[in-house]
């Protein structure tokens, strides 16, 4: 034989040689005995490393890759036939998220709400009653803000407030899908009241029983809105349960013929108070109204509510308002004045809309009506304003949908 010969007999050697060896690497060729296979072909590996791997099964919802995901109930790990050893959770630039592993050590879920359009990553391992370790790894994409909708609403958690107090809900989303929402709202009493939801447009839902609510119950809202589709590819993100507290029942009636305000609890009168409502060139809204935000002192400007001089000034701008109670969205209050003559009260309407009660500057004297009516109310009470010639008050203007009746009402409802 030629040297060349032997060389091209030694380079076919070396290739079909090689080619077993790669089927042995990665295909797994027949073990059947032949060529040398034994004990090192895959199967036989295969099986090797099977033995040796750990049986904890490590499964992290959501799964990796996933885009627009829950801020409530992603980024759980959970394992079977095991335990957790140690799990981190990160965002994108490293920041750590911050998570309990439970008392079994079979779960893990952060302890913190996630944050919308954020891109996490989460590491996990385990080990099974063995003490052979297990990894798993993902990382997810929560629902950016444009593809999710919140409700703000009121009152607080743990508030305690008066009968007339809503829940009402004022979406960030134009709501197109409402009996969809409004399923996912559920809002109960501990005095076993109906409650019904109207919606008065897209992005605001408000929810009363027939009548006033009952006196030291006790109301729960809950937000099922994880998921729900709202509008077309937009996603509720909440997930939570709320309570408050109904207190005593206090209505308070203002006559503006008579120019006097009677409180009433529990429908007996505490106390009468003279009062000055709207001039009969800006006359006082009529109808229930319900106080939605108190201040001891804050500034009222003409301007902001369309009363201007011809330089368009506002007609008035006091910057030390002492004991406001907002009764509208459009500007009406029941308020302490200082600046009014004492004898106003009780005899003349002078306000621009406003219902106006004697006070002294500062707010700092308790002795004064304004002060007394101030720390004798709760938000929610509702204020009843009668005989000022003008038109009831609009029942989305402000909490004020006591204005509506029964029928009204539900007929608002989407469900």
């Amino acid at each position: 034989m030629t040297n060349s010969k032997r060389r091209k007999g030694l380079v076919a050697a070396s290739a079909l040689l090689g080619g077993v060896l790669v089927l042995s690497a990665c295909s797994g060729g027949d073990d059947d005995g032949a060529g040398g296979g034994g004990e090192s072909s895959q199967a036989q590996v295969d099986k090797a490393a099977a033995e040796k791997s750990s049986e904890a099964q490590i499964k992290i919802t959501p799964g990796d890759g996933s885009s627009n995901a829950s801020i409530n109930n992603s980024a759980t790990v959970k394992v079977t036939k095991g335990t957790l050893t140690e799990v981190r959770m990160t965002t994108s630039d490293g920041t750590e998220v911050k998570g309990e592993i439970s008392a079994d050590r079979t779960s893990w879920q952060p302890s913190v709400q996630l944050e919308r359009a954020t891109t996490y990553k989460l590491t996990a391992t385990a080990k099974d009653s063995e003490g052979r370790a297990a990894h798993e790894n993902a990382s997810f994409t929560t629902v950016s803000p444009d593809n999710s909708f919140i409700g703000t609403f009121t009152p607080d958690d743990g508030a305690t407030v008066g009968v007339g107090m809503p829940v009402s809900i004022n979406f960030d989303k134009a709501i197109t899908e409402k009996a969809a929402v409004q399923k996912g709202v559920t809002v109960s009493s501990s005095s076993g009241q109906e409650v019904a939801c109207h919606w008065f447009n897209a992005n605001r839902m408000d929810c009363r029983p027939e009548d006033y609510w009952k006196e030291g119950s006790t109301v729960t809202l809950k937000l099922a809105l994880d998921g729900v589709e709202g509008a077309k590819g937009v996603y509720g993100v909440q997930q939570k349960t709320v309570t408050f507290k109904i207190g005593r029942n206090q209505v308070s009636y203002v006559d503006a013929q008579t120019k006097q305000m009677k409180v009433t609890q529990d429908g007996k009168t505490v106390k009468t108070i003279p009062i000055s409502a709207g001039s009969p060139e800006n006359k006082t809204y009529e109808g229930q109204m319900v106080i939605s935000e108190k201040f001891k002192e804050t500034r009222m400007n003409g301007a902001t509510v369309g009363f201007t001089d011809d330089d368009g000034e506002g007609e008035y701008d006091i910057k030390d308002v002492p004991h406001a109670m907002r009764l509208s969205t459009s500007g009406t209050f029941i308020h302490g004045n200082y600046w009014g003559a004492k004898s106003v009260f009780g005899s003349v309407n002078t306000s621009h809309g406003c219902v106006g009660l004697s006070d002294t500057k500062g707010a700092n004297d308790p002795s004064t009506p304004a002060a007394w009516f101030y720390e004798h109310s709760l938000i929610g009470d509702v204020v009843v304003v009668q005989n000022t010639g003008d038109k009831t008050i609009a029942p989305d203007n402000g909490l004020n949908g006591w204005n509506m009746d029964w029928a009204q009402w539900k007929a608002g409802s989407a469900v």
